[in-house]
C-alpha cells in the first residue's frame, strides 16, 4: 500500500464513522474505495467490519444522551443482534467467496436504495409516532416480538454485508416504536455496533488469512475519529450531500465489481 493510498484508506474511514453516526450507511465508502484499490470483495468486507468498529463505539458514546431511559430496550435487543451478527458472519465465512462476490452488487444496489429511501421512510416514522402519541396507542406484545425479530434479521444482513444496516434498523424500528427520531438513531448506533463486533471477533478467531490489517488499523484510527466528529456535528451537515457522495461511491463499487465480472479491468 503507497503513502496516498494510505491516506485515501484512512480519510474514507473518517468520512464513514461520520456518516455511520448520523445516517448509519458508511460502509457505502469505505467498501468502494477499497475495492477501487483493488482488495478482493471478502477481504474488504471483514477488514472494514473490523475498522468500522472503533468508530461505532465513538459513534454511540457520542449518541449516549439519548440512550438515557432504554436500557430495557437494548437488553432485548441486543442478543437479537448478537445471533443475528453470527449467522451473518459465519455465512460469510464459510459460503465461497464467490457466492459472495455474486451477491454483493444485488447488495449494494439495496443498500443505495435504502439510503436514497430514507428521508421519506423518515418522515413516516415521525409521522406514526406523533398519532400514536396523539392517540394515546400503547403497543402491544407483538411489537416486542416483531422488534426482537426484525433486529435480529437486519443482524443477519449487517453480518453478511454491513452497508446500510443502521438505515434497515431505523426502518425496522421507527416502525415498530413510538419513539423521537434521534432516540432511535442512538439505539441504531448501539445495534450496529453490537453485529459488528461479533463479527469482527469471529473473524479475527477463524478467518484471520481474510483480514488486511493495515487497512483495518487506518480504517479504525480514521473511524475513531469521524464516529466522534459524526455525533457532535453530523446533525449540521447538508443530508442530501452525504447521501450524493455515498451513491457515487456506490455506482463506483458497483462499476468495479461488474468490470473486473467482465474483464474490463
Amino acid at each position: 500500500m503507497t503513502w496516498p493510498e494510505a491516506l485515501l484508506v484512512g480519510l474514507a474511514g473518517l468520512v464513514a464513522g461520520a456518516i455511520n453516526a448520523v445516517v448509519g450507511s458508511g460502509t457505502l465508502v469505505t467498501f468502494p474505495t477499497l475495492v477501487a484499490l483493488g482488495y478482493p470483495p471478502v477481504t474488504a468486507t471483514t477488514s472494514n467490519a473490523l475498522g468500522l468498529v472503533a468508530g461505532g463505539a465513538s459513534g454511540a458514546w457520542g449518541y449516549r444522551r439519548e440512550l438515557a431511559g432504554q436500557r430495557r430496550r437494548l437488553l432485548a435487543l441486543a442478543p437479537a443482534s448478537v445471533v443475528g451478527g453470527l449467522v451473518g458472519a459465519l455465512l460469510l465465512l464459510r459460503l465461497p467467496a464467490e457466492a459472495f462476490e455474486a451477491v454483493v452488487p444485488a447488495l449494494i444496489v439495496l443498500a443505495l436504495v435504502l439510503v436514497l429511501a430514507q428521508p421519506a421512510l423518515q418522515r413516516r416514522v415521525r409521522a406514526r409516532a406523533e398519532a400514536r402519541a396523539a392517540a394515546g396507542v400503547r403497543p402491544g406484545r407483538w411489537v416486542g416480538v416483531a422488534a426482537v425479530v426484525g433486529t435480529g434479521l437486519v443482524g443477519v444482513y449487517g453480518g453478511y454485508f454491513t452497508a446500510a444496516q443502521g438505515v434497515l434498523l431505523v426502518g425496522v424500528l421507527g416502525a415498530l416504536l413510538a419513539e423521537d427520531l434521534q432516540r432511535i438513531n442512538a439505539l441504531k448506533n448501539v445495534l450496529s455496533l453490537v453485529v459488528n463486533l461479533v463479527a469482527a471477533v469471529l473473524y479475527v478467531l477463524v478467518g484471520e488469512e481474510l483480514l488486511d490489517w493495515a487497512v483495518v488499523g487506518l480504517i479504525a484510527v480514521g473511524s475513531l475519529a469521524g464516529g466522534w466528529l459524526g455525533s457532535r456535528y453530523g446533525r449540521r451537515l447538508p443530508p442530501v450531500a452525504l447521501r450524493g457522495l455515498i451513491v457515487v461511491l456506490g455506482v463506483v463499487a458497483l462499476t468495479r465489481i461488474l468490470g473486473q465480472e467482465v474483464g474490463w479491468w
